[in-house]
């Protein structure tokens, strides 16, 4: 076992792809596969589950990785102390629901933690993703909710996962419109009032699901609905159609500007967002500096 083939996992771990880490690491692709495939025979293990459809590691590869990552990480201070070589680039990813204060944390992280160099990544993307993103160690961290509806299930995914959840807040719903919506001037929204105006939701794609909804009350008939795929175009048609949709009511002026307002929302649903993790490996650094950058641009915005 070599450096340079635990440097080739976490790689294709990263990426998920034998194809992209390769052009990454100026290699061919057989030259990689058969460098990881020399590294299962001898520690007798499937790093890789190979099928039609890619790789994604497996249970042992879970493990692996999480021991190959702390023995680059332990390497790379070495050579920094004392063969003076130039620090190697830092690495985090988070995959999130679209919340504006995790891109507010990880800005903040950037700004606090960013070296000359660094490789990280901020997912936006579908709940199930989230959870396959941090399960498959593509990302260290995960933002989500949980209520009452979704928890069984969602729970579920995450014990089957080996993933944890720790809550950084609950609040209570409410809607996000226009300053020009004619609700907007209320202290309050019913449900009853929302009929004539469009509902705008997040496309959760294949796993499409209540259970996967980033909005509560996702069960309910809406006679005007529209599914989107990221935050800029809901915006935008809350703005452009008098639309709405349901969340937290933690907003960021400083992502969003002043043209969409929270307005809590009538009914007795509570949402608990939070973040998830893998339970058999501890947060590096830029994760701990992440967490503690969330509660902070929690905090400012509450």
């Amino acid at each position: 076992m070599t450096l340079q083939q635990l440097k080739y996992v976490i790689e294709v771990a990263t990426h998920g792809s034998m194809n992209e880490a390769a052009k990454r690491l100026f290699i061919s692709q057989p030259s990689l596969s058969n460098a990881i495939r020399d590294l299962e025979q001898e520690l007798r293990i499937t790093i890789f589950e190979r099928t039609n459809k890619g790789i994604t590691l497996s249970k042992e590869g879970v493990e692996f990785l999480s021991y190959a990552r702390q023995v680059v990480e332990q390497a790379e201070l070495l050579e920094n102390r004392y063969l003076n070589a130039k620090p190697s680039p830092q690495h985090f990813s988070v995959s999130t629901q679209h919340y504006a204060f995790a891109v507010n944390a990880f800005v903040k992280l950037v700004q606090q933690h960013g070296h000359d160099e660094y490789e990280l990544a901020l997912r936006e993307t579908k709940t199930y993703e989230i959870i396959q993103d941090v399960k498959s160690l593509r990302s260290e961290i995960g933002i989500l909710y949980l209520n009452e509806f979704n928890a069984k299930v969602i729970n579920k995914l995450l014990k089957d996962a080996g993933l944890v959840f720790t809550s950084l807040f609950t609040a209570k719903p409410h809607i996000f419109i226009s300053v020009n919506n004619p609700l907007a001037k209320q202290e309050s929204v019913a449900i009853e009032q929302l009929q004539d105006y469009p509902y705008l939701s997040f496309d959760q794609g294949e796993y499409n699901s209540f259970h996967f909804s980033e909005e509560i009350l996702s069960t309910l008939s809406h006679p005007k609905s529209i599914q989107v795929n990221d935050r800029a175009t809901l915006f935008n048609l809350l703005i452009g159609l008098n639309g709405y949709t349901i969340s937290t009511g933690v907003l960021s002026a400083d992502l969003n500007g002043n043209e969409i307002i929270p307005v809590p929302l009538e009914c007795e649903e509570s949402i608990n967002v939070g973040w998830i993790s893998h339970k058999s490996t501890s947060l590096s650094n830029l994760g701990v500096a992440y967490v503690q950058a969330l509660h902070e641009a929690i905090g400012l915005q509450d």
